[in-house]
C-alpha cells in the first residue's frame, strides 16, 4: 500500500470531498502543508469552508478533475469502480487509498490515538470525548462524524499527543485503524448489505481488537452478549463497563429532570463513587458516558473536569437536537435509523414534556428497511403517532421490492396510527392541521428527513 511521508507534503485529491469524515481529513492535511483538491457532487458548507482553506473543488465528478499533478486520490467506499474520477485515476496509474486508509495512516502520528467504535452511539460519545479533553486544556486533534457546536464543525486540530476518532464497522473500515486506546460501545446487527450476519460483524469486531498493540487498552460494553468471544487472548489490557455492577464502571439510581435528562450514581468495581449529571438525555448515553468515564481515568484527566463537562455537554447535530418550537409544538430531530437507535430515543422522549409524541421517521437505505422490518414496527410503536416518509436511497437502487408502505402494513398490524406520505409537502401541511399546542414532533432517520421540521419552523 501507498505510504504517505507526512514531512513531505504532496497533492492530494479526494473523491465526494464534502463527506463529513473526507472533509475532516481534507481538513487535516491542508495544515499539515498538503496541497488539497477534490470534488462532489454540489457545494456545501463543508466544502465552502475548505475552499476557504485553500483547497481546488470541482462540482460534480468528471474523468476532467483528475490531472497529472495529482500525487494520491483518496476515495471512500461509496465510490463505484465506475465513478468517471475513479476509473481516470486507475488509466493513469495515480496511487490510491481508501479514506480508512488514510486516517489509518494519519493515527499513527500521534502517541495517543483514539478510536470509538460500536453499532449506535459512536458520534455521541466521541463528542462527549472531545469536549472533556477540550475542558481539560488537552489540545487533542478530533475527527467526528457530526457537528459539534463548540468547536464549529466536525474537526479539530490540535497539538498535543491525543488523536480521537470514530471508528466505523461498515465495509470494514476501522481494521485500517492503529488505535491504542479503543472504545467499543455495543455490538448489533447492521450493514446486512455488507456482512453476512451478526457472526460476521462479531468477526469484525474482534479483529478490530486484535489491532491493539500490548500496551494499549479495550473499552468495551460488558453487555454485548459472549463478550469473551470478543476479549479472549488479546494482549492489551481490558476495561469493562456495563449496567451490571460486576463492570469496572456501572451505575446505579438513574433519575430524569424536567427535560429527560439522566444523572446517575457512578459506581466502580461495584462501589459508589461520584454523582454523575449529564446534559443529553436517555440510558443509552449513561452507558456512553460511562465509556468517556473509563477513558478519563486511564488518561488520568481530572474527576471534576470530567464532570462537569459531561454535564454542560448537550449532543451534537441530529442527535436528540431541539429544534425549535412553532405554535407550542417543539420539534426535535435524531439521527436514529436502526430499531435499537429509535428505541433508545423514543424512549428518553418519554421523559420530555409532552402531549403527544409524534414520529416522522424515514427508512434509510432498502436493505436494512428489509432487514429489519418487524424490529422498525415494533420500535416506532414507542411513539403516540407515526408518519413514515419514502425509503431514503443513499448508496442503494430497489432491487428487492421493498417500500415504506411495508412498514405501514406492520404498524397497522400491531394497532399503531400510522401514516404514508409521498412527500414532504404533504407532512408538512398534515402536521400543521393535526399538531397541537403541547405536542412533542420529532423528525428521525439518516437522510434528508431534518428539512420537515425546519421548514415547519421556517428555518
Amino acid at each position: 500500500m501507498y505510504q504517505i511521508n507526512f514531512t513531505v507534503p504532496i497533492h492530494v485529491h479526494f473523491i465526494g470531498i464534502g463527506g463529513i469524515s473526507m472533509s475532516g481529513l481534507a481538513e487535516i492535511l491542508i495544515d499539515a502543508g498538503f496541497c488539497v483538491s477534490g470534488s462532489d457532487a454540489k457545494k456545501s458548507p463543508l466544502t465552502q469552508k475548505l475552499i476557504s482553506m485553500g483547497a481546488h473543488i470541482n462540482y460534480p465528478q468528471m474523468a476532467s478533475n483528475i490531472t497529472d499533478d495529482i500525487d494520491l486520490v483518496v476515495y471512500t467506499a461509496a465510490i463505484a469502480v465506475d465513478n468517471p474520477e475513479y476509473a481516470a485515476a486507475v488509466d493513469k496509474k495515480i496511487p490510491m487509498m481508501t479514506r480508512a486508509s488514510l486516517l489509518g495512516q494519519i493515527m499513527k502520528n500521534y502517541k495517543t490515538p483514539i478510536a470509538i467504535s460500536g453499532t449506535h452511539g459512536k458520534t455521541t460519545t466521541t463528542s462527549m470525548i472531545s469536549e472533556v479533553l477540550l475542558a481539560a486544556d488537552a489540545d487533542p486533534t478530533l475527527s467526528i462524524g457530526g457537528i459539534l457546536k463548540s468547536i464549529d464543525g466536525n474537526i479539530r486540530v490540535g497539538k498535543s499527543d491525543y488523536f480521537v476518532t470514530e471508528a466505523c464497522e461498515y465495509t470494514n473500515s476501522f481494521l485500517s485503524f492503529f488505535p491504542r486506546i479503543s472504545i467499543i460501545l455495543n455490538i448489533e446487527a447492521d450493514h446486512m448489505d455488507f456482512f453476512k450476519d451478526l457472526d460476521d460483524i462479531r468477526s469484525s469486531f474482534r479483529k478490530f481488537a486484535q489491532i491493539l498493540p500490548s500496551d494499549g487498552y479495550l473499552i468495551i460494553n460488558s453487555d454485548i452478549d459472549a463478550i469473551e468471544q470478543i476479549t479472549q487472548d488479546l494482549s492489551c489490557k481490558i476495561i469493562t463497563f456495563g449496567s451490571s455492577p460486576n463492570a469496572d464502571y456501572s451505575y446505579t439510581d438513574i433519575s430524569y429532570d424536567a427535560q429527560g435528562h439522566a444523572s446517575y450514581t457512578l459506581l466502580k468495581h461495584g462501589k459508589p463513587c461520584t454523582s454523575i449529571q449529564l446534559g443529553v438525555v436517555g440510558e443509552h448515553n449513561v452507558q456512553n458516558s460511562l465509556s468517556v468515564l473509563a477513558l478519563m481515568d486511564l488518561l488520568q484527566i481530572d474527576q471534576q473536569v470530567v464532570c462537569d463537562a459531561l454535564a454542560t455537554f448537550a449532543g451534537t447535530d441530529r442527535r436528540f437536537e431541539q429544534k425549535g418550537t412553532v405554535g407550542g409544538i417543539t420539534i426535535l430531530d435524531d439521527y436514529a435509523h436502526h430499531p435499537t437507535e429509535i428505541k433508545a430515543t423514543l424512549t428518553a422522549a418519554a421523559h420530555y414534556p409532552h402531549k403527544t409524541l409524534w414520529c416522522v421517521f424515514q427508512p434509510h437505505t432498502y436493505t436494512r428497511t428489509k432487514a429489519f422490518l418487524t424490529d422498525f414496527a415494533q420500535a416506532l410503536t414507542l411513539a403516540d403517532k407515526v408518519i413514515l416518509t419514502d425509503i431514503y436511497a443513499a448508496r442503494e437502487k430497489n432491487t428487492i421490492g421493498i417500500s415504506s408502505k411495508d412498514l405501514l402494513h406492520e404498524l397497522q398490524c400491531l394497532g399503531k396510527e400510522c401514516y404514508y406520505f409521498s412527500t414532504f409537502d404533504e407532512i408538512e401541511n398534515f402536521l400543521l392541521k393535526n399538531c397541537i399546542n403541547g405536542d412533542l414532533l420529532i423528525t428521525m432517520g439518516a437522510g434528508d428527513v431534518v428539512k420537515i421540521g425546519e421548514n415547519l419552523l421556517g428555518l
